[in-house]
């Protein structure tokens, strides 16, 4: 059965927030649109894709019978902050932390990679989403960032590095490791490629 206790929810909160907010700081600056009206659009189109992300790793963890919370990284807030105010960010907020013992490569592998997966996903509607609400410019933005940060968040976890969900992907099986990571590499790439082929 899945639990949330009331400290896990607060941190997704302040992390889904924060990461929200430094989001729509960055894309305010680089688009000449309106900060504060940024913020619901970078909520539905990043905050869900990192909260997603987490509660895929939590969900997994769970089915195989582990007792998984998510907890925010202060530093990580604060390090997202401070890149946002030069205009990138890097963005690390938290992470679910997993408690159990003998966790298996193939269970820490599964759970890995559930999130860059849930992320491939959001990236896919967006995407699909788009091409359908070309009416709306709003939707238009939510759909376009959504694509391209759920893209970006997908790949970057996906690096075999010791911290990230792709070292344990690796390790598991690295031929799933390759398929997933190069979908999200061509989805990364996409918006760079089209202006080539049309």
């Amino acid at each position: 059965m899945v639990h949330f206790t009331s400290h896990e929810i607060r941190d997704i909160v302040i992390s889904m927030l924060v990461i929200s907010v430094v989001f729509a700081y960055v894309f305010s600056s680089s688009n000449q649109i309106n900060f504060i009206s940024l913020i619901p659009v970078t909520m539905i189109s990043v905050g869900l894709g990192f909260v997603f992300h987490e509660l895929a790793h939590k969900f997994v963890a769970i089915k195989y019978g582990f007792y998984a919370e998510y907890r925010l990284w202060v530093e990580g807030l604060v390090i997202a902050i401070i890149s946002a105010a030069i205009g990138v960010v890097f963005a690390a907020p938290g992470a679910v932390y997993i408690y159990g013992q003998n966790i298996s490569p193939e269970e820490n592998g599964k759970i890995s990679i559930a999130g860059p997966l849930t992320n491939i996903g959001l990236a896919v509607i967006f995407f699909v989403l788009s091409s359908l609400l070309t009416f709306s410019p709003i939707l238009s933005i939510i759909c376009s960032l959504g694509f391209t940060v759920n893209s970006f968040l997908a790949f970057f976890n996906l690096l075999p590095i010791f911290i990230l969900d792709g070292a344990k992907v690796l390790k598991w099986n690295p031929v799933i490791w390759v398929i997933t990571t190069g979908m999200a590499l061509i989805m990364v790439a996409y918006p760079y490629i089209i202006p080539f082929l049309t």
